[in-house]
């Protein structure tokens, strides 16, 4: 009996698997579009859960690879530690970093520093509450230049805002649940950027940008091999910008961009791989399924892929 249950446990996987690698495939051929490098809101999640909890410390290094809006490309590594004070309290620390190149030239620089602290409820009937509370601090005005020259923030490493991260999550058996909130409280942005001077018409002005806020709802499901070793969570999220951005105009005039707020859908798969009960490492491809008629925060993507390894002690 032991061993036809163990054999349907295979072939169940089996399906799971050649499942994985169509939804792999639908995302390797999407088009040019939207996707979620993100101002912050997407990748908070982590700070929800920490998948070993009978170690105290745990450290990510990482790096993302993206491409974006003309010919743009991305390296932007991180580097993050999180502290479980107890089963109820853990804290996040993260600092990001980010190299674009493309047309205008290469421009590398520290990004944002992200500090974010956890509580998590007490579990009832296999259900368990998180809630979030986290800050987002520049280490750029965004204004970051080459040769002299402006550049659009598609080539700046931070939007320079001070934000605010509120949010939630609701575990259930192999299912997560999360909400979030992120709220720019102080705009140090001083990006000088006006496409009529750029050469192109491949990014919008974005003089003295101001951002509206982003609100975010994420479904995750987590499937394990029957050794434990991998681990595939296929995720979606629902990302509506609250408003529309703005600039400051040649005649000194704020302007709303039209068609900067709305709906963006993405789609996210995370492959992790257990080395010891200590480390993993961790693979994520993300691609948009529903896009904003414009982005003028510089973070379109058309595909991005990340690499994680995480150690924990």
């Amino acid at each position: 009996m032991k061993s036809k249950i163990h054999e349907y446990q295979k072939n169940n996987f089996k399906v799971m698997s050649k499942k994985l690698a169509l939804i792999l495939v639908v995302f390797a051929n999407q088009g040019f579009s939207q996707g979620c490098s993100d101002a912050g809101i997407c990748s908070i999640n982590k700070g929800f859960t920490t998948e070993e909890k009978n170690f105290k410390n745990h450290i990510e290094i990482a790096a993302i690879f993206g491409a974006g809006e003309s010919d743009v490309r991305y390296v932007s590594p991180y580097v993050s530690y999180t502290k479980r004070f107890n089963d109820r309290f853990s804290f996040t620390s993260k600092v990001t970093f980010s190299t674009a190149t493309g047309s205008f030239g290469t421009r590398s620089q520290f990004g944002d520093a992200f500090l974010i602290g956890n509580y998590s409820f007490k579990e009832k009937s296999k259900k368990q509450w998180s809630a979030l509370l986290g800050w987002k601090f520049p280490f750029t005005a965004s204004n970051l230049k080459i040769n002299g020259y402006s550049l659009p923030l598609d080539y700046q490493s931070s939007l320079g805002t001070v934000d605010l991260f509120l949010g939630t999550n609701l575990n259930y058996k192999n299912w997560d649940f999360n909400a979030a909130l992120q709220i720019p409280v102080f705009n140090l942005n001083k990006n000088s950027y006006f496409k009529e001077y750029g050469g192109t018409d491949d990014f919008p002005s974005t003089n003295l940008f101001e951002r509206k806020s982003d609100a975010l709802l994420r479904a995750t499901y987590s499937m394990k091999t029957p050794n434990k070793k991998f681990t595939f969570k296929p995720n979606v999220l629902f990302i509506y910008h609250l408003g529309e951005d703005s600039y400051e105009n040649i005649f000194s005039q704020r302007e709303n961009i039209k068609g900067s707020d709305g709906l963006t859908i993405n789609g996210n798969l995370i492959t992790s791989y257990s080395i010891s009960k200590q480390s993993s490492i961790e693979l994520s491809l993300a691609t948009p399924f529903v896009v904003r008629d414009v982005r003028p925060d510089g973070l379109t993507r058309s595909f991005v892929a990340g690499l994680q390894y995480q150690y924990s002690f």
